[in-house]
Formats: C-alpha cells, structure tokens, sequence
C-alpha cells in the first residue's frame, strides 16, 4: 500500500517496499561510509588521545550545525569516562564564551569541509589563548585541518541524502570517530568500572554499577536458622511485621553459610504430603551449597547470578563464607529480565 497517496500536496507516492529499499539504502551507505573511515584512520587519532589523556586542562568540543551536535555527543562521552569536557558553540565564543578557553585545554574542532567559517574564525582565539587545537575533517589540507595540531582526517565521504546535502553519513563518521577517540583516551587512562559508576548514580545503569552492599537486606530482614532446628520451630519465630525475604539462611555453628530453604522448599513439602517433615531439622530439606555472592560485588554481577541460575534470592557472604546480607529478586525486578519460569517469593 501507499506511503503517501496525496500527490497534489507534492509528495512523491511510494510504496512499502519502495520505502523500505530506500531506508535500508541510506543505512548501507552509512555503513560503507564508517568503513572507508575505519581504513583512512592512522596514527594522529592515537597521538590525540594520547594528548588528551595527559590534559591538565579541559577538552572542549566544538562544531557547527550538525557537527556541533555531534560533539555535543563527544563531549558527553569523554566526560562520562572520566575528561573533563565540554562543548562551546562557535558563534557564541567570539561573543564571549571564549573565556571559558585557558591555556593548556584542548579544542577539539569538528567539521566535515574543514571550511566552517564560523569556526576558522576561533582558530586565532585559541591559539592567542594557548589551548591546542585538534581537528577532525576530511582533508588535512583543509583550512581547519592545515591550522591544527593534530587532524583526525576522515577523507570523503557520500551523504545518503539523495540531494547530496543534508549532512548523513558525514555526521555518522564524525561521531563513530569521536565515540573511537573518547573510549581511547578512556583506556589509556586505565579509566575502571568503579570510576564510571561515580558519573553514572541515577537509573537503572547506576543501580547495576552500586555494590550488592549498598542494596542487600540486613538485619532482622534476613532470617537466619541453625541447622538442628525444626522447619517449624524456624517459621514459628519469624512471624511480624516487618519485611523480610522468602529465604531462610542456614548457618552452621561456626556462623558460616551452610545452606538455604526458601518459602517454595516449605511450598514443596506440603504438595508432596511430608507434612511430618516441618518437625524435623532444617537441614534436611535445606538446598546445600547455595549460590552466593561476596562483599563487594556489584549489583550487575547479582543480576547476572539471578538470572542465569533463575534464582529468587542470592546470599551475600563475607571473606570468611558468613552471611551479611541477601538480595531479593524483588528489590531488583526492573533490572532482571522477566522469566516465566523463575519462581518469585512474593513474602514482604
């Protein structure tokens, strides 16, 4: 059927399949473009991440138009990894926002022509302020690419544009290349996971990054059993209010975690009528050398156990195998996917 069907308005009629080639053409011509990219690349990206990562200063990005939105994305990613970086809009440093500029910062410019005016117009600025500059252009000969300390040369690229000129695949270089520069600059600076969740708190990437520490249950919400206690007498004291987990822990006399006995285990002792069992000890029906996670993991690791072991509870030892903690599915529902057939505790 018609995409569009309204020919009077302009619209040239074309149909699914029409639309789809033509989508599916620009993405290859962005793709054959990142291609040409990877094989121009030389060393001057490793020499300008090399720069970056002994920066004392700061990196700013800067570009126009669709370049400066894609620095924008660059500045964003090194801040992420640990640069101080941010972005300065060409037509409004030559009003002022140049005296965010110090000597010893970094201006990394970005511009496909390497002819933006706007932006040769900061070159003199920033050389009389004592920043470097770096340029990623497409010719080294450009105006941009001549004038700077190190050019990133991209070489040239078709825009999937019919008209040839709604910047496309030129945009789609310019940020593969910042995202290669910025996740170089991180490595060389052995920039670590611990590091990255300090600029990452908030959402549900932050939350994988925190330490099972920050979010397991302690205290009088985990219940806890010697082994030669009876499952009776272990449920019986555990009444209340207050919320607590679908597990029991099972500790051995020397506080070490002996095994596990979940509200399911209770569940199964009852469909399979050894109702007599609940008068003997725990550590008859308990699941012995139950999964466990240390001190310290992150909660990414805990999901991962969760997960791939379709487990509902996870036990959280010190260095000496004592219980501490325990993480609960449902503390983390949001960052486990949905398995049908993982049996969730719903017992607050």
């Amino acid at each position: 059927m018609p995409i569009l069907t309204d020919a009077r308005e302009g619209f040239e009629v074309q149909t699914d399949l029409e639309g789809l080639a033509f989508a599916r053409r620009v993405l290859a011509i962005e793709a054959e473009a990142l291609e040409r990219v990877r094989r121009k690349l030389d060393g001057s990206i490793t020499l300008a991440a090399e720069r970056i990562a002994r920066c004392r200063g700061k990196v700013i990005v800067t570009g126009m138009g669709k370049a400066g939105l894609v620095g924008q994305k660059m500045a964003a990613t090194l801040a992420s990894t640990g640069t101080p970086a941010f972005t300065l809009h060409p037509a409004e440093a030559v009003h002022g926002d140049l005296g965010r500029v110090r000597g010893g910062d970094i201006v990394v410019a970005l511009s496909q022509s390497g002819e933006t005016e706007e932006v040769l117009r900061l070159v003199p600025a920033i050389r009389n302020l004592g920043a470097s500059l770096f340029a990623v252009t497409e010719r080294k000969t450009s105006s941009l690419g001549s004038a700077s300390d190190i050019c990133i040369e991209l070489g040239p690229i078709e825009e999937a544009c019919p008209l040839g000129l709604a910047p496309s695949a030129s945009s789609t270089a310019l940020m593969a290349v910042g995202d290669a520069l910025a996740l170089l600059v991180s490595r060389i600076k052995g920039f670590s996971a611990d590091e990255f969740a300090l600029y990452h708190p908030g959402g549900s990437l932050g939350r994988k990054l925190e330490r099972v520490d920050e979010v397991m249950r302690t205290g009088l919400q985990v219940r806890t059993a010697r082994l030669d206690e009876t499952v009776r007498a272990v449920f019986s004291r555990m009444g209340g209010p207050i919320r607590r987990s679908g597990a029991v822990l099972i500790v051995d006399d020397a506080g070490k975690l002996a095994g596990i006995f979940t509200d399911s285990d209770l569940a199964r002792l009852f469909e399979r009528h050894k109702e007599a069992w609940l008068d003997r000890p725990i550590a008859e029906s308990m699941s012995r050398e139950p999964v466990r996670i240390g001190v310290g993991s992150s909660v990414a690791d805990a999901v991962e156990a969760l997960k791939s072991r379709k487990l509902s509870e996870l036990p959280v030892v010190d260095s000496d195998d004592r219980p501490v903690g325990l993480i609960d599915l449902t503390d983390l529902i949001d960052l486990v996917p949905v398995d049908p057939e993982l049996e969730v505790s719903t017992d607050e």
